[in-house]
């Protein structure tokens, strides 16, 4: 067991059994809490980022610099399954960029996959959040509705519900970044991680756009902050390198993370934390 303690605003309890998901309990003692997970319980979500219909990876977000790993994304997400991932983060880049979209190939995943996926890019109304879960997605990701548009995105929360409808908080560090990452200055992250708890989400996705596809590592100092900010289930991505940068993430009672290309290229084996 990992024991860690942090100071935080408020009191989060979460409780675990051998077989739970969560792997994180809180206790206020003297006004300091005291955090303590399991190693190893770290959910580890492969990502398939679709452009041109292609499975791809960008660095730092930006479409330029992609390097293609699969022609056909649906081979992409079968190859994680097989490996033994349980949930797939499938990002429409084009739809984030508002050039079109790959939802045909969403849809093909969908066939193809027996395990469940989440799907984000350009998902900014409720009628395309519905149209995305019609194509079988087990949940969508929203990003510049909930910094845009606060109300569509608690209206879509309200009718959806929150197991099916994630918040994607992505910045430079702490500045939030929009409109497929390529527009900043959209306000502080952990504002708006605090906006997110009091309108009823509870799981949050943050990626920190700097090291996104860089191979850098995670800054585990700007996610203990995210963490500190955020009561409830947190996904991070955004450079993870190596099973270090998961073991951190870990350490700082992080549920979940996104990783891309250190899969790709070998420098994680997800099968360490898909099979235990």
């Amino acid at each position: 067991m990992v024991l860690k303690a942090v100071s935080l605003m408020r009191m989060s309890i979460l409780f675990s059994d051998t077989g739970g998901e969560l792997h994180r309990v809180s206790l206020n003692v003297g006004g300091v809490f005291i955090q303590a997970g399991y190693a190893g319980a770290m959910k580890v979500i492969p990502a398939v980022d679709i452009q041109g219909g292609k499975a791809v990876r960008l660095v730092e977000g930006d479409p330029a610099r992609e390097t293609v790993y699969f022609e056909d994304p649906v081979g992409a997400a079968l190859y994680w399954e097989e490996q033994g991932a349980t949930l797939l983060h499938v990002v429409d880049l084009d739809a984030a960029l508002g050039r079109g979209d790959n939802r045909a190939q969403i849809r093909r995943i969908a066939a193809a996959l027996a395990m469940g996926f989440e799907v984000g890019g350009g998902i900014r109304t409720l009628e395309e959040a519905e149209a995305v879960l019609g194509l079988g997605a087990e949940r969508v990701v929203i990003g510049t509705v909930l910094v845009r548009e606060p109300e569509e995105a608690v209206r879509m929360l309200e009718l959806l519900g929150p197991a099916r409808i994630v918040p994607s908080l992505d910045g430079r560090g702490l500045e939030a970044a929009v409109a497929g990452w390529q527009e900043g200055g959209a306000g502080n992250v952990l504002d708006l991680a605090h906006a997110a708890d009091e309108m009823g989400f509870r799981t949050l996705i943050y990626t920190d756009v700097r090291r996104d596809g860089t191979l850098e590592g995670l800054d585990l100092e700007v996610i203990a902050r995210v963490r500190d900010a955020w009561p409830h289930e947190l996904i991070a991505g955004g450079g993870v390198a190596s099973d270090a940068d998961l073991e951190g993430l870990d350490r700082l009672g992080v549920e979940g993370a996104i990783v891309g290309k250190a899969l790709y290229e070998g420098s994680v084996d997800g099968r360490r934390w898909w099979r235990g």
